[in-house]
């Protein structure tokens, strides 16, 4: 594989669009089975928001998880996924799980791919659940072993946000998932990167999708494919209008994918030809700690504070998956805030990407610190006395290990980020506030991309308003929308459902042609149309 900065026509059998775990899978399978691959990326950079993710594959029944002898099953998952989903989007649910332990075989036969189980319990209490998790990750890949090719992967997104490369050492979680499927996908000989191609539009001929328009740095080019178009971009989280067209909560700004690169582009190409969408008012959503600069930080693993909403009320278990805690600040009010003493010597009680500086936070004022709770509340604009009560009450269910309002620290997923060397109290998971002086800061509704977008089926075709495919055309992880509904299950589903459906995708397109043809195979005289782009799109 090398990266082609070269901005001029070209045909391939495939054509990738996007570059995270789900598109470099789809580009590897391809490019394994001996198809002339392309991937086109809109950014300089290689990974997308799976650059900045942990990484974890929610990938169900796989040798991974026999080596760990967790006592998984194909069965267990299926279980577990029509507990939580019913029977909406059975169909592509059961191709994902027939096809997940195939696929992880295939990866890992690769020298350059390798996982591991570590322990990260599935979301939701329900038959077929995994209490330790049933997800895994890739194993750290040293830099050297990548070369040159470290330049493109997209690093950690602090230093990603600040313009820096990848510190010294080896390349971990996202970074290391990207970098061993671009590695494996180099040695098959068959794959080529375009970075810096903003793909804008469809090209079509005789009905069936045979290329893209992208725009470069200096100029358009046509792309075309002999076989098939799998877009795996991610989805319209960073565009304002898109959000607000479809009812998206949230901010572009508190999105954690790259930004301006996901803007919906890949979207709006699909529906100029007639491409159905679904799910599009649903993101992957998570709680967000916003930042000096405006953008949030990924937040999660509370082991203390509460959050409170503009009444200085508790609304939610504040232990629950990511997921659902969003879900649970899209629909209180807001403005919300994390409470939290100096147990900690004023540091977050949570893990947040990017890290957080109390300094700089305290100095632009996006948390508040006070020697009362009352001083603290009129800092932040809620009622004092409904603070000073709520922050008793919860002490108090601190000091009887329960949480009678919310069930805090009653699920495992609860106890796995919670402190339970040194809690305090009988429940790792409620810690009192009693060490002054007293923090708050500032909660909003972030996501880790939208989760809805063009319908697909088992193969990852995507389809029109009448359920049929369109030919030549697929779709697979944030580009479409997701089978598990209104609901994440288990950490790493988005990665794995990606990575399972652009496999399938390159599987459908692998057979063989239409017997009549396409151009740059050989066909003479088929009408062609490009979906050029209107106005920004």
């Amino acid at each position: 594989m090398h990266n082609d900065r070269a901005e001029t026509d070209a045909t391939h059998d495939v054509i990738v669009v996007g570059s995270g775990a789900g598109a470099l899978t789809g580009a590897l399978v391809a490019a394994a089975d001996g198809l002339d691959t392309v991937v086109l990326e809109r950014t300089p950079l290689l990974g997308g928001t799976s650059a900045y993710s942990g990484a974890a594959c929610w990938l169900p029944g796989t040798q991974v998880q026999e080596r760990a002898d967790l006592g998984d099953s194909t069965d267990a998952a299926c279980t577990y996924l029509r507990a939580l989903v019913g029977d909406a989007g059975a169909d592509r649910r059961e191709a994902f799980l027939r096809h997940a332990p195939e696929l992880v075989a295939r990866l890992e036969n690769e020298p350059a791919v390798a996982f591991e189980w570590q322990a990260f319990p599935d979301y939701v209490a329900a038959p077929g659940r995994m209490d330790a998790g049933r997800s895994f990750i890739p194993l750290a890949l040293p830099q050297e072993e990548l070369g040159d090719l470290v330049h493109l992967v997209r690093p950690a997104v602090d230093r990603d946000r600040a313009g820096q490369g990848h510190p010294d050492g080896p390349l971990a979680q996202g970074r290391a998932l990207i970098g061993r499927l671009l590695l494996a996908a180099t040695r098959t000989g068959n794959a080529t990167v375009r970075t810096e191609h903003r793909v804008t539009g469809l090209v079509t001929e005789n009905g069936r999708v045979t290329g893209v328009k992208a725009e470069t740095p200096h100029g358009t080019v046509t792309v075309r494919a002999r076989h098939g178009v799998l877009l795996a971009a991610g989805g319209f989280e960073g565009d304002e209008a898109l959000r607000a067209e479809h009812g998206v909560p949230g901010a572009a700004a508190w999105s954690m994918a790259p930004p301006g690169a996901t803007t919906g582009d890949l979207l709006r190409a699909a529906v100029r030809i007639g491409a159905a969408t679904d799910l599009t008012d649903e993101a992957w959503w998570c709680p967000g700690t916003e930042r000096p600069d405006g953008t949030a930080a990924f937040t999660l693993g509370l082991r203390g504070g509460i959050v409170v909403d503009a009444a200085g009320q508790r609304f939610a278990n504040e232990s629950l998956p990511y997921d659902r805690m969003g879900r649970a600040l899209a629909a209180a009010r807001t403005p919300a805030h994390l409470i939290f003493d100096s147990r900690a010597g004023g540091a977050l009680p949570a893990i947040t990407v990017p890290p957080a500086d109390p300094a700089e936070h305290l100095a632009a004022g996006t948390w508040a610190r006070a020697d009362s709770l009352p001083e603290l509340a009129d800092l932040i604009g809620v009622p004092a006395d409904a603070l000073t009560d709520t922050v008793a009450r919860f002490n108090g269910h601190a000091a009887d290990g329960t949480d009678q309002d919310h069930h805090r620290g009653e699920d495992p997923y609860d106890r796995f980020f919670a402190d339970t060397r040194n809690a305090p109290g009988p429940n790792p998971c409620l810690v009192p506030l009693d060490r002054p002086p007293y923090y708050a800061a500032r909660v909003v509704l972030s996501d880790l991309g939208t989760k809805g977008g063009l319908r697909t089926d088992v193969h990852a075709r995507v389809l029109d308003d009448a359920g049929d495919p369109i030919p030549g055309l697929y779709a697979a992880g944030n580009t479409s929308a997701s089978f598990t509904g209104r609901v994440y299950p288990g950490p790493g589903v988005p990665i794995g459902t990606a990575m399972v459906f652009a496999s399938l995708a390159v599987r459908d397109m692998a057979l063989p042609l239409p017997a009549s043809g396409i151009p740059g195979g050989g066909t003479d005289g088929a009408r062609s149309t490009v979906t050029a782009p209107s106005g920004q799109d």
